[in-house]
């Protein structure tokens, strides 16, 4: 019965969703080849963290926004990207490159790995402060690579379930192999170390004017879904929920924007099984159900 009244507003949601991150293929056929699992196992962690739309969505956003602390990173996003215009087709490509890493063929896969590494090769330029920088540098990919590995575990413990602190170090050991493919270095590969490398990268993070901005065009993107706004305030409010103490003092963040991200938080985790309801047959599926045909 509940299900059968929840049924309007499940479809409801994924016309919404698939709207908003359409599933364009790009050349991936994640039902083919039966009995390819890709980079990942299917019993994996990473398998399992990354099927989950709301926890890798606010996850997603809470990467940015710790993204947005580094003078490197920040810069490449300045120079050479449109994010002011463009911002949700950012995060479409980086939803497209995560599922297709992880749930892909090896041969997809690496076929996406190998054209990312030849976009950074043509990343360079300087940061604020006059250093150069370059987006294939390896403390910078191990940079962009820890901040989202961190947010999309912590999306998937807030907004899906809880997972053991072993399984979230196999989830850090195996998730740094697409990081190191690109050219990363010294990846943490446990929580622990995912702690220290925070700890020791601290001292090179800033809140700056660009930081403000980037953030500023994040506040106030638009989602091609309806209620735009309210879609948009409880995935950033609830990414935010996400963020690391640290972090949050650096961002200067406020008492009240601390209690929108817990409103949003709340909001999120209430309609979160609406969503895995609604997106049932993405990447992960199809990539389960080419597993089971080899058996």
């Amino acid at each position: 019965m509940a299900s059968a009244l929840t049924a309007p507003l499940r479809l409801q949601i994924r016309q919404w969703m698939l709207r908003a991150f359409p599933r364009v293929p790009g050349g991936i056929d994640y039902d083919q080849p039966v009995g390819d699992p890709g980079l990942f196992e299917p019993d994996s962690v990473t398998w399992r963290v990354h099927a989950d739309f709301p926890g890798m969505l606010s996850g997603g956003l809470c990467a940015l926004m710790l993204q947005t602390l580094h003078p490197a990173a920040l810069a490449g996003v300045w120079d050479h990207s449109n994010f002011r215009t463009d911002l949700v087709g950012r995060l479409r490509r980086t939803t497209d490159f995560v599922a297709g890493t992880t749930y892909a063929s090896r041969a997809d896969a690496e076929r996406l790995v190998a054209r990312v590494r030849r976009i950074h090769s043509k990343v360079r330029g300087t940061t604020e402060d006059g250093l150069p920088y370059s987006a294939d540098d390896p403390a910078l990919l191990t940079w962009v690579h820890v901040t989202e590995a961190y947010g999309f575990l912590r999306g998937y413990r807030r907004y899906a379930g809880p997972l053991s602190p072993a399984a979230g170090d196999r989830y850090y050991d195996e998730s740094r192999r697409v990081a190191e493919t690109l050219g990363a270095r010294d990846v943490p590969r446990s929580e622990r170390e995912v702690e220290d490398y925070f700890r020791a990268v601290r001292p090179q993070l800033a809140y700056t004017g660009r930081s403000r901005t980037v953030l500023a065009v994040l506040d106030a993107m638009s989602l091609p879904v309806p209620l735009p706004g309210l879609s948009r305030d409880v995935f950033l409010g609830a990414g935010a929920a996400l963020l690391p103490g640290w972090a949050e003092q650096l961002l200067q963040r406020t008492p009240r924007q601390a209690l929108r991200a817990r409103v949003a938080a709340t909001g999120l985790a209430t309609v979160a099984p609406l969503f895995r309801a609604a997106l049932d047959d993405g990447p992960a599926a199809r990539a389960r159900r080419r597993m089971a045909a080899k058996a």
